[in-house]
């Protein structure tokens, strides 16, 4: 029995096999990165393209399926397979809506309207080395009456002659560049003259800074005219001397040497065309304390 060979029995020990984690998480990180740059792709070309093209563009995504593939170019074409079909949104049952499309506009086509004639306006500066400096000095504000445009006075840079209305060549120059670009619109506009409350000699009995200021915006008039600006859009010119300083500033401070140009929308166009610039039972202090008319009071 003992010379019985006993059964080798020969042990493996398998090699254990490490599970594959997955890829996912790779394929989510590309998804991703692939979707972030298509944001930057696209963000960059709203950027580079101008008013028109957006509006091209997003009249494209609203049009429907349907009306695009009849071969129609806008959200308004009908569904028929006559190319362009169906009513324009300005015209009702074949003649013309009753309505002003101008008075119709939304508060947010109008700052856009006015956020593009500063766009045009500053773009013109930029592209003339001799304005590029007047930049600190101009300021733009969208305010109830409209876009207004203040053209600030330094003791480094005056827009003037001191205690005269000389226009400087620079500030000659900025209007008449500015002249054609309020062409482009068909908004009216007022020009007010301001001034620092230095005091002439004579006091307000002789030339005071009533008549230096509204002889600055006459003249300002006049280089916007120079400039080949239609005058049927100018709707007001007028001294305010020193009665309307600057938010933040003493009377006394040069800033408050300025012209103000205000870009008027149709309906305080007509406010000032109806009342006579000011309601008949107020004060020109008591419209301005109001805030119905900023910055653009006669005296």
């Amino acid at each position: 029995m003992a010379d019985e060979k006993q059964p080798i029995i020969i042990r493996r020990r398998k090699a254990k096999k490490h599970k594959h984690h997955g890829g996912s998480w790779k394929i989510a990180l590309a998804d991703f990165m692939t979707a972030l740059m298509a944001l930057f792709l696209v963000m960059w070309i709203l950027s580079m393209s101008s008013e028109e093209e957006r509006q091209s563009i997003s009249e494209y995504f609203r049009t429907p399926l349907v009306v695009a593939m009849a071969g129609g170019d806008k959200a308004s074409a009908s569904t028929s397979a006559i190319k362009g079909g169906g009513d324009d949104p300005t015209h009702m049952k074949g003649e013309e809506a009753r309505i002003d499309l101008r008075r119709e506009t939304r508060p947010a086509d109008i700052r856009r309207h006015f956020n593009e004639i500063q766009r045009k306006v500053e773009a013109a500066i930029e592209a003339d080395p001799v304005l590029r400096a007047l930049k600190a000095q101009l300021r733009f504000d969208i305010t109830r009456e409209g876009l207004r445009i203040m053209m600030l006075d330094t003791e480094a840079r005056p827009m003037f002659e001191l205690g005269s209305d000389k226009i400087a060549p620079y500030m000659e120059r900025l209007l008449r560049t500015m002249a054609p670009l309020l062409n482009e619109i068909p908004n009216e506009i007022t020009i007010s003259g301001h001034t620092d409350s230095l005091p002439y000699a004579g006091g307000e009995q002789g030339y005071s800074n009533w008549e230096l200021s509204a002889d600055r915006a006459n003249a300002s008039r006049k280089a916007l005219l120079e400039g080949g600006f239609k005058s049927e859009q100018l709707l007001l010119v007028m001294g305010a001397a020193d009665r309307i300083p600057l938010d933040g500033t003493s009377a006394d401070d040069p800033r408050n040497r300025r012209i103000t140009i205000v870009i008027h929308t149709p309906e305080s166009a007509d406010f000032i065309r109806r009342q006579g610039f000011f309601p008949q039972d107020q004060t020109a202090e008591a419209a301005i304390s109001k805030g119905e008319l900023r910055n653009s009071a006669a005296p």
